[in-house]
């Protein structure tokens, strides 16, 4: 079988290494926030290239506590989309503010700077801008756009690890940036982990409170807070993964040079890289004409053995625990994609002979296009 992602592939390569480092925190006298967390906290946050780095326990609290940090909270409005995991939505409700929803630009699939524009209001505080399977959202516009409105802008670089506008890496535009490290992330833990980053250090102090019951000092809370430290363990399988984080990016995107030049004579939609950026492909998400072709070449693909997946299938402004929690503009973008869009396999362990198997059998789907 070939699966869309495959975290046990990474672990499998780089077993010796993980395992010392696992061995290392079992031994260690600091289990809760022991050495490895501060260790790689700094070192993700040089890599991304800022000054502050805090660990918390996955992707969904870093944005919650990023929100937290600024103040946002109940009456207040922060702007995102509804074509993304449920988790960027969840963490605001989550800080008691008001998700209002826009819709996506149809090229890059990520938060379109005019609809945005569109949905700002005296309650309107932040900006949650995701930078959605790996291409950045259009950066120089929404920064622009927070700046005119008095605005927070926050990150959401959940799948956008090493992805670059310009000459930087995405996380080091906004106040805060709020990245995950699931398993299937580009940069991924064995479990649950997320960090938020900033260049502001009151900021990195107001968070590091947060993540820990509000504590300055043990048992003593000066705020409230929450219990949402980084794993020990995580931390130190994520140095190690830290150090391949370049190389896993360039594999990434030879596999999707594969994929763009196997798959361009079919009728099917492919993904952009907007000139300027770098794409990291955390998914390699095609768009089908309609529901119907994209769900029969799904199972066509399930029968040659290779699992495509569906990123995502429904938008949040369609699932019923959002009803009445939510304010949404137009979305017809986005009730476009979550019918047409399928995620082909694409992690670095993928060899190019899978990956020509998968263009072999996506091909043959659609015979008379060759």
């Amino acid at each position: 079988m070939i699966y869309t992602s495959d975290p046990r592939a990474g672990y499998r390569e780089l077993q010796e290494s993980i395992d010392a480092a696992i061995k290392t925190v079992l031994e260690s006298p600091g289990y809760i926030l022991g050495e490895a967390v501060p260790t790689f906290e700094e070192g993700f946050a040089r890599f991304v290239g800022v000054e502050h780095g805090v660990g918390v326990n996955n992707g969904t609290d870093a944005i919650h506590l990023a929100l937290r940090s600024l103040g946002i909270g109940h009456g207040d409005e922060v702007i995102t989309v509804s074509h993304t995991a449920v988790a960027t939505v969840a963490a605001i409700c989550m800080a008691g503010a008001t998700p209002v929803l826009a819709d996506v630009d149809p090229e890059t699939r990520t938060l379109d700077p005019g609809r945005a524009a569109e949905l700002i209001t005296q309650r309107t505080k932040a900006i949650v801008a995701v930078h959605l399977y790996g291409h950045p959202v259009q950066l120089d516009l929404l920064m622009e756009l927070c700046t005119r409105h008095g605005l927070y802008l926050i990150e959401d670089c959940a799948q956008a690890h090493a992805a670059t506008w310009g000459n930087a890496q995405v996380g080091t535009f906004g106040h805060l940036a709020a990245f995950s490290f699931y398993p299937t992330k580009n940069l991924g833990a064995i479990g649950d982990a997320g960090m938020v980053l900033t260049r502001d250090p009151e900021l990195a102090q107001q968070l590091r409170l947060l993540r820990q019951y509000g504590w300055e000092r043990p048992q003593f809370s000066t705020v409230q807070g929450w219990n949402s430290r980084m794993d020990t363990l995580q931390a130190a399988i994520l140095s190690v993964k830290l150090t391949h984080l370049d190389r896993y990016t360039a594999r990434r995107r030879e596999l999707a040079k594969l994929y763009d030049q196997g798959l361009t004579d079919l009728p099917i939609k492919l993904p952009v890289e907007l000139w300027g950026c770098k794409h990291a492909y955390h998914l390699y998400v095609i768009e089908l004409q309609d529901e119907a072709t994209r769900d029969a070449l799904k199972d066509h693909l399930a029968v040659h053995g290779i699992i495509a997946g569906i990123h995502y299938p429904f938008g949040v402004h369609q699932q019923p625990a959002y009803q009445g929690q939510i304010k949404a503009g137009p979305l017809p973008v986005t009730e476009r994609l979550v019918r047409t869009v399928l995620s082909l396999p694409l992690y670095p362990e993928l060899s190019n002979e899978d990956a020509q198997r998968v263009i072999a059998a996506v091909s043959s789907y659609f015979p008379q296009a060759r």
